[in-house]
Order: structure tokens, then sequence, then C-alpha cells
């Protein structure tokens, strides 16, 4: 006599396959909506980059700036920025330290022999332009690494100013050519007509001397770039 074999009702087999199907969905479900799963194929969006920080703008007036003149000093390249005219200008060092020059108010002219830096223990860059009756100069010293402005333009009524370490201390000091005419208004014919002498700013000091009296600013040694030692100071007049 055959055995028949027992057969499960198809209600039976209908009913596990439809658990396993609502299981697997659960599963997906689960795994779609924990934090940091992947988006399905089809909503999925390119990533936005977090917004880089922005270098500081590089101003020259309401013109485009152009480079004027360029250095390295320290191992950071240092760049002179400026319009057209040469009337408004910046200075960068590095990739992204910019500053606004301060001399712009005051009628400045900037050209390709505008920019100085001496290299040393402090490095210093100076930016130097024509304005009327003479030149003014504006300075700018690196410590730790860091770039400065002094916030001090210079003046010069005889269109010299230089940099040049005068004191041997590793940092370069500036040299402003004047002319000494006490009691005579600066620019007057009687003034650009009187001797001139160098004076001697430590950059972080203020003055340091004076040079003696001199019939013209081509007698010092250098001129333009003057060049002075220590020996060559004494009290201002």
């Amino acid at each position: 006599m055959r055995t028949q074999e027992a057969r499960t009702p198809r209600s039976v087999l209908f009913t596990a396959v439809l658990a396993v199907v609502v299981t697997a969905g659960v599963i997906v479900a689960v795994i779609l909506l924990r934090p940091g799963a992947p988006a399905p194929a089809d909503d999925l969006q390119p990533p936005v980059p977090d917004a880089a920080p922005s270098a500081p703008g590089v101003s020259c007036g309401h013109s485009a700036c152009r480079e004027v003149g360029a250095m390295t000093v320290g191992g950071v390249p240092v760049v002179l920025l400026a319009d057209e005219a040469g009337k408004q200008g910046s200075i960068r060092f590095g990739a992204d330290t910019v500053f606004p020059l301060i001399i712009n108010d005051l009628g400045v002219t900037l050209k390709g022999d505008s920019l100085r830096c001496v290299d040393g223990a402090t490095p210093v860059c100076l930016v130097r332009g024509d304005v009327s009756g003479g030149s003014t100069g504006e300075v700018f010293v690196a410590r730790g690494g860091i770039w400065r402005d002094t916030g001090k333009p210079y003046l010069s009524d005889a269109g010299t100013i230089a940099l040049n370490d005068v004191t041997a201390d590793g940092i370069a000091d500036v040299i402003v050519v004047r002319h000494e005419c006490p009691g005579a208004q600066s620019g007057s014919a009687r003034c650009q007509a009187a001797p001139v002498l160098a004076e001697v700013y430590d950059v972080a000091r203020g003055s340091g001397g004076c040079t003696r009296r001199y019939t013209a600013p081509s007698e010092l040694r250098g001129w333009p770039d003057v060049r002075l030692s220590r020996a060559d100071l004494r009290a201002c007049p």
C-alpha cells in the first residue's frame, strides 16, 4: 500500500512567502533611513562642497589692479598692485595678506621702482612714490611671520626715501632725505634751495639721528638708494 506524502496547504505557503517579503522590505527601509545611509540612485544629488574661506579683496580704487612691482623677501613673494594711473594701490604678501596703501590719500604716483624690500632678522618693505613737492613712503614689517603696516607715512621734500640697515642690528632703517630750512615753508623756492640732510628712522623706535648737511641729495653716498652707517649720524638740528 503506497504511503501518501503530507502536503502543506497553499494558504500556509502564501503566508510564509508574504512574511519573507515584508521582512525584507522592513530591513531595506531601516538601512535607507538610518543616518548616513546613501539615498536611492534616482535621488542622488552631487554633494555641495563647504564654502572655502575667501581671500581678502584686492582694492585699487575703482579700476582693475595691475602688477607694478614684485620681490621676494624672507621667502615670501611680495607684489605691489596699482590702478592704471598708479594713484591707488595695494600690497600683497604671500597668497592672501593684502593691505590698501595709506599713501593713496596723499596723491602718490606708484611706478616700477616704488617697491623696495630688505631681508634680515626682521624683513622690511617700503612702498614709495612721487607726490607734489617730493616723495612719500609707507613701511611694512614682518614679525613672527606676520606682516604689519607701521601706520606712519614718511615724507621727503627732496624726493628720496630709502631702506638701509644703518644701525647694523639686522633690521633695515628708513632714510628720509629732506631740506634743512628752518623758518621756510616746505616745498617753497627758498626751502628747495636749502642744504639737505638724511634723517634715519628705526622702524620700532622712531628717529635715530641725522647726517650732516649736504649741498644736494646726490652727494649722499649711494643716492638715490642712500647708504649710511652709524658713524654718519649725529643729533638732528
